[in-house]
């Protein structure tokens, strides 16, 4: 199962400083994070991300985003 067939997205609370690596190949098994399964996938990296003060983000779910990976609300659109 893809991390993209969620149809919605994953919300991801972070501490200021947090280091995440956020999967941008879709075949994690550990959704949204990577697990190095982007290494059977020539052509993907993981996105290093790291939280400059406490938030929130929203990681695409659906694969329609136009702002990989971060949520812009195409799952909504019919």
């Amino acid at each position: 199962m893809s991390m993209y067939s969620r149809g919605e997205p994953y919300e991801v609370s972070l501490q200021r400083g947090d280091s995440v690596y956020i999967c941008q190949c879709g075949f994690t098994k550990t959704p949204p994070m990577c697990d190095g399964s982007h290494n059977d996938h020539p052509g993907t990296e993981p996105l290093a991300y790291m939280a400059a003060q406490d938030e929130t983000v929203y990681i695409c779910g659906c694969g329609k985003t136009a702002n990989k990976p971060w949520c812009d609300g195409s799952h909504n659109a019919s």
